[in-house]
């Protein structure tokens, strides 16, 4: 039922916000901005420094909330049970993994690797991966997701890269059931503008009800 509870969470949302940061600091501040805004997926990624201590601090903070702590570049099954045992709720890679699936699988974890062809989306399926997340999505834009959804209408993608408020509307519309929103949420940390931060993850959140039609 964890495993049910969580996708739902996400689902509900709509918008995963895909956290890197220049220091466990900074991960910090950026994570708590978007949950501020709204935002109840927090994808912590590994090219943060100590980023199993973020999703620790992260998971203990929000335990018992709507809010759910994963971790996104994942590149192996050694650094997704690192991940799990410091408390992620979800599991993100940029690639598609056996071993991950296997392993988030045995742990009830979801497991959202990226994937960029109808074949690579079929493997992932058939090893248990409840989300495919549609990386690099400006690789491809919001009309190859209604194209995957023909032969796969089952298949829920969440794109990653490239997905802004210009845009997100399209991405739900089109069938996903999530948006990953990185460098075009976050990119206010850099000044120290976390104010900014909730204010745009506030209007992404918007942007989904409103496409839903909510």
């Amino acid at each position: 039922m964890k495993k049910i509870k969580i996708l739902s969470k996400i689902a509900d949302c709509g918008v995963v916000a895909v956290v890197r940061a220049d220091s466990k600091e900074e991960a910090v501040k950026i994570s708590e901005s978007c949950v501020e805004g709204g935002i109840v997926g927090i994808e912590v990624t590994f090219t943060v420094d100590g980023a199993d201590k973020v999703i620790g601090r992260l998971a203990s903070n929000y335990q018992n909330s709507e809010v759910v702590i994963g971790a996104g570049t994942v590149l192996d099954a050694t650094t997704a049970r690192i991940a799990i045992l410091a408390g992620a709720q979800f599991v993100v890679s940029p690639s598609f993994d056996e071993e991950t699936a296997k392993l988030c699988n045995l742990y009830q974890i979801p497991y959202m690797p990226g994937c960029m062809t109808i074949t690579e989306m079929k493997r992932a399926l058939e090893s248990g991966a409840d989300i495919i997340k549609l990386f690099p999505g400006n690789a491809f834009g919001p009309d190859f997701v209604k194209a995957v959804k023909a032969p796969l209408p089952q298949v829920n993608i969440m794109p990653t890269g490239g997905v802004s408020l210009d845009n997100i509307d399209q991405w739900i519309k089109n069938g996903c059931v999530a948006v990953g929103v990185g460098g075009n949420l976050v990119a206010p940390a850099k000044t120290g503008d976390y104010a900014k931060i909730t204010e745009y993850a506030a209007q992404y959140v918007a942007k989904v009800k409103e496409a839903r039609g909510a």
